[in-house]
């Protein structure tokens, strides 16, 4: 169904505006394979899992972390984990080893790729950011700032980061907290995001507009979509939207 009346937008960020909606297990495991990691995709899986439990319970990542910190700490975790379950030889990396070549060339890969992928959507958000005020809704941890400020992204008129905030998606509060920023009413927001069951379920329950970017997520489930009020598969899809 169309959008109505819309007066601002709310964003997801990791999945959305970094990766064209490719979950990051998806981006991580492709540096894996560039970097001939000998490691099956399930062993990997499981090392991902690991690791985002570990930055959950942790505070290993500090606010002044750029997105290449992040990386580095993030895979080194994970590679330190494939280690200690006998899945892959001890690579002698410590946390935070700048020297380690193996999770220093996985972030690189990583990183590159964000930069492709945001010379497409940064000049998207920057043309919506001239006809809409626009928040940024996201589960992370704690360095978003920095991550914005690294990547050239000053759009958005306030951010809402779980590791602040203390509410994590996809409890529909933090979509309310972004509503709250904007200063409008919820049915005048469309939110838009990668994730269906984070993003576009909890957003249309507290009766915002929502779009899908829907794209490769963690499994091979595919929802029903009947929580998104359009469904795209291609980040400049929003210029179509909301500049016609």
């Amino acid at each position: 169904m169309p959008l109505h009346a819309i007066k601002g937008l709310i964003f997801d960020y990791g999945g959305t505006i970094d990766t064209a909606s490719v979950h990051w297990s998806e981006v991580l495991w492709q540096g894996y394979q560039h970097v001939a990691v000998p490691v099956s995709k399930e062993q990997f899986r499981e090392a991902y899992v690991h690791g985002e439990r570990t930055l959950a319970k942790y505070p290993l990542i500090r606010p002044e972390h750029n997105f290449l910190d992040l990386l580095r700490i993030k895979v080194d975790i994970e590679i330190r984990y494939l280690v200690d379950q006998g899945w892959l030889p001890n690579v002698q990396c410590s946390m935070f080893n700048v020297q380690c070549s193996m999770v220093n060339a996985i972030a690189r890969f990583c990183y590159d790729y964000v930069l492709k992928v945001l010379e497409t959507s940064r000049p998207v958000l920057l043309r919506l950011s001239e006809r809409y005020p626009m928040v940024l809704v996201s589960n992370f941890y704690g360095n978003i700032h920095t991550i914005l400020a690294d990547f050239q992204l000053p759009f958005f008129r306030e951010v809402i980061e779980s590791a602040v905030v203390g509410v994590r998606k996809p409890d529909p509060r933090i979509f309310q907290m972004g509503v709250d920023a904007l200063g409008l009413q919820p049915h005048e927001v469309a939110v838009i995001g990668d994730s269906y069951d984070k993003d576009i379920v909890p957003a249309k329950s507290i009766g915002c507009q929502t779009i899908w970017f829907k794209g490769i997520g963690w499994n091979n489930e595919q929802p029903d979509g009947t929580a998104a009020d359009v469904i795209i598969d291609h980040f400049t899809a929003l210029e179509a939207i909301f500049t016609t």
